[in-house]
Order: structure tokens, then sequence, then C-alpha cells
């Protein structure tokens, strides 16, 4: 029987070359739902794997909820506004966005606006149209060796810094992941957020929209601006405080300025800013090129597509993105990082209030995130319903569960090595230590606490911790086989610090019941028994 076709539903006009790529893609059902109501869309995603918008559907928590087998949210476009992201990561969605797409558009628009601050053309066309010839009235300035502040040297930001030095302009740019380096090569220069204020003659704001970011060009910052700065927005709205530009600009303290984006979209008929003769105002154009709705489209269509068919997510805003060359690294990781998590659950008893992660060797040098939620979703498995990388981290920080990560440089015995251990309330601690070994990357646990050892971890895994007496392994044996369960390999450990005390693990064929279990540990040298499923 063949597979079912995943549904996906195209609930706003993306480009019609995405749609059309998507169609073509083998165990696809594409539903055009273009511009439905909020009340249809609830009655067409019962069984749809992905949807596809722009910026007009809202994504609700009531949407969500009605769509249990949603993969994935693609956003032909950068903001997620429209996406309550939070209800998709508590319920294991991907939200994934496009980026890259409109870069170029939103740079050359910024740059509009630029020159529409430098030299007033709206509204000198505006006074054309009414029959005058004002040339006196409309005297602007150059761009021409003046400083541009950019906040934000993102994609957009730096496509505008290389403008802006190909109009002779000097750059200053404020990132606080910006280095020095990467500075020199485009030719700009490093600056704090308040030498940006000071210096620049023109200011542009490319940063997401975040509680740190709301306002960050508030009035207090605007005093600080040179008399006469032009300020420009494309970014997102709330950036610059909307009612302390208007106050700038009547006042004079701003010259100018330009802005695409706002607090409340559409703008209201009666704002303010609509009144003010020396802010040019834009719909949200940003990404209103035909050249950049065929790219958002392309791109939304082919990161969604590459997600169902179980390949990696790409510009997900609720899980970590990895560049394929740190994937194929830490690939072979995901799956002994899960197990390691399943069986720390399974050795733990009480109630643990931290899980620590720590990697050795070549680990160490990448991003390991994606490895660590491989963990947090094993340790998960069996007691949590639908747990995936994306909503694992919110289900554990539920459990009131730390989450530390550790990358050490210190030798270790292995090449690589993960280490997964749970503090319990009490203080206990239960952990596991595993690597990958061969071209088969098959995964290998390497310690349990302090006791050296080595097995595969798969299937039913019976662990026991003995006194180190001779004939308990045979009698272990013994009961099994009576019970018809056999051995398929067995791993002997003594601790390192417990010179009486030592280790067994037998994988299994099968699941020993309780009485079976009960013989086991009525032996008086047996210490401790646990059943582990792999």
């Amino acid at each position: 029987m063949s597979n079912p076709k995943k549904k996906v539903i195209v609930a706003d006009k993306i480009s019609s070359v995405g749609v059309a790529w998507l169609k073509q893609q083998p165990g696809i059902e594409i539903v055009e739902a273009q511009g439905c109501s909020a009340e249809r869309l609830l009655e067409l995603v019962g069984d749809a794997s992905a949807i596809l918008v722009r910026s007009e559907t809202k994504i609700t928590r009531a949407i969500l909820e009605a769509a249990p087998c949603l993969v994935a949210v693609g956003r032909a476009g950068v903001g997620v506004d429209n996406i309550d992201v939070e209800a998709a990561t508590e319920r294991g969605v991907i939200v994934m966005n496009t980026p890259s797409g409109n870069t170029i558009a939103t740079a050359e628009l910024t740059f509009t606006h630029l020159l529409c601050c430098a030299r007033p053309v709206p509204a000198a066309a505006a006074t054309m149209r009414a029959g005058k010839w004002d040339r006196k009235n409309f005297s602007g300035t150059e761009l021409f060796g003046k400083t541009l502040g950019i906040l934000g040297l993102g994609r957009i930001g730096t496509e505008v810094a290389k403008r802006a030095l190909a109009f002779g302009m000097k750059v200053l740019a404020y990132d606080p992941y910006l280095t020095e380096d990467r500075a020199q090569s485009l030719g700009i220069q490093t600056a704090s957020r308040d030498d940006v204020f000071t210096n620049a003659d023109y200011i542009t704001v490319h940063m997401p929209l975040t509680e740190q970011t709301a306002n960050m060009v508030d009035g207090a910052a605007i005093a600080r601006m040179k008399r006469g700065v032009h300020l420009v927005n494309v970014a997102r709205g709330g950036l610059i405080d909307e009612r302390a530009l208007a106050e700038a600009l009547q006042s004079g303290q701003v010259a100018s300025a330009g802005f695409d984006v706002f607090t409340q979209e559409p703008l209201p008929a009666d704002s303010p800013l609509r009144a003010i003769p020396n802010l040019t105002l834009t719909p949200h154009l940003g990404a209103s090129t035909s050249e950049a709705q065929e790219s958002v489209g392309i791109e939304v269509a082919q990161a969604v597509a590459q997600v169902l068919a179980g390949g990696p997510c790409v510009n997900a805003v609720n899980m970590p993105s990895v560049d394929q060359r740190s994937l194929q690294q830490l690939r072979p990781f995901l799956h002994l990082a899960e197990k390691l998590g399943t069986l720390v659950q399974q050795l733990t008893t009480g109630a643990v209030k931290k899980l620590r992660i720590t990697y050795w060797g070549n680990l160490a040098e990448f991003d390991t995130t994606p490895v660590s939620r491989a963990v947090q979703r094993g340790y998960l498995r069996r007691i949590s319903g639908h747990v995936n990388d994306v909503n694992a981290p919110h289900f554990i920080k539920r459990l009131g569960i730390e989450v530390n990560v550790t990358q050490s440089n210190e030798q270790a015995d292995y090449k690589d090595l993960i280490e997964v251990e749970a503090v319990g309330q009490d203080g206990s601690r239960h952990g596991l230590t595993g690597t990958i070994i061969g071209t088969s990357h098959s995964p290998r646990i390497v310690r349990i606490g302090a006791h050296p050892i080595e097995f595969h971890p798969q299937d039913t895994l019976l662990i026991s911790e003995n006194l180190d007496r001779p004939g308990i392994v045979g009698d272990v044996g013994t009961i099994l086989g009576s019970a018809g369960i056999n051995i398929a390999n067995m791993s002997l450990s003594k601790a390192l610090d417990a010179a009486d005390s030592a280790l067994a693990v037998y994988q299994l064929s099968g699941t020993p019941d309780a009485l079976t279990l009960e013989k086991i540990k009525k032996n008086p040298a047996l210490l401790n028994v646990l059943i582990l499923e792999a």
C-alpha cells in the first residue's frame, strides 16, 4: 500500500512558481485556499501536514490545536508576527521563514527612503501634480561624504552598507555580533549604539523586534542625535518610537524620515504620522518586488518539502538551524544522544532537577544544540506524548528541569564522547557516557556512573549491580533461560572507585516478567537490578 500524500495548504497568495514547484513533488497534495476565512481554514487543517502563509493569514493557537498532523508552518517572508510561535513550539510544529529571499528588495527600498530623505522627491512630485513649479522649497542634501549609522548588520544591513559605500558615505555599524574582521572586510567601522546615535547623519534600523529592541530608538536616543538627523525604518514597526519621532520631526531635531513598517498595520487612516510633511510613508513594501516574491515563494516551498521528506529544516525560528557541514558531522551522534537521554531517564527514580550534558573531543568544536535537543527528546520519549526537537526544551522546562551544556577540551579515552547526567532533587546522580564506533557509526555506551563498560544500547537491557562474587552471572542466566529469555550479549565491569562492586549489562531477547525479576533479585549478592528499554 502506498503512503498517503501529505497535504500542504497554501493559505495566502505566494509565488505561482513556488506553488507549481510544490505540485511537482511526489507525495505532496496541494490545497490552494488563498484568502480563505479563519473558519474555513479550521475545517481544512485537520489532516494538513504544512501551511504556507504570507502576512495576511493568522495561524492562531486554535488553528494549531485543530491540526494534529501539522509538521510545519512556512512563512513566505521574514516576520512571523501572524503566527503563534509559542503555541506551535508547544505542539512540536516547526515555524520557518524566508529571510534571504527579500534581502535585495528590502535593502533597495531602504536606500530609496534614504534618497527621499536627502532629496524630497515625493513632496516635490505632489506639488507638480498640483500644477506648481516650486524649486526653492525642495532643496536637498547629498549623501556623498555623510555618515550612515546602521543598527543591525545582518543580511539586509550588509546590503545597505554596500550601497552606502558606493555613494561615498562613511558607514558606522552597531551589531553585538559584528566582529572587527568582518567590518574591515566590508570597509565599514564598528560602533556602539551611542556612537551611532551621536555621530551619524542618517540612521537606519535592521533588527528583529524583541523585548530588547522594542523602541530602541526612543525620545532619549533621538535627543542625543545630531540636530537635523534623518531616520529610516524598513525593518519592523516598533523599533523606533513613533510618538517620539513625530515630535522630533515637528521640532526639527529630525530633519526627515522614511517608514515602511508601523506599530499598527495597516496604519490607521487618522494616524498623526500621515499629516507630517517631512515623513515619507510606504505601506510595508519591503518585499514587494516580483523578484522577491518569486524568490521567497520558491524558498518556502523547498524548505517545507524538505522537512516533510524527513530532511533537515532551514530557517526555523523555533529550533536551531545547522549548516550542512556541521549537520554532516553531528548527524551520527543524534541517535546516540537520544538513546542516552532515554536510558538516563529510566535510571532515575525520583524527581530530577538538572540534566547535565557534556561533550568531549571534536564535538566540542561544533554548535551541539541539535544533539542536546536529541538528548532531551530521548529523556521525554517514555514520559510525554508527542515530543520532537521543536518542543522538547519546552516540556523539559515545564518539568522544572534545568539543562546545563558543557563542551570540554580535556583529554578523553575516546575521540568523541557525550556524557548525560541526571541530578535528582535529593542530590543523587545517574549518568551515562557514550560514543560512536566504526564507519557504521554504531552507538556505544562506554560508562555507567563509575563503571567503565561497553555495550550497544538496543532492545531490552537488564542492568545489575552486585558484590563481586563468583556464580552470579550463571544464576541470572539460569533464571532467564527458565523464563524463555535469551541473553544476546553481555558486558561486565568493576567500578574504579569500589573494589567490591561489579556491574553487568545483559542484552535480552525479551522483557522479564515481575516473577522472573523477583527470582533474580533474591540473590543476596545483587545490590540493584533494573530493566531498561533502549
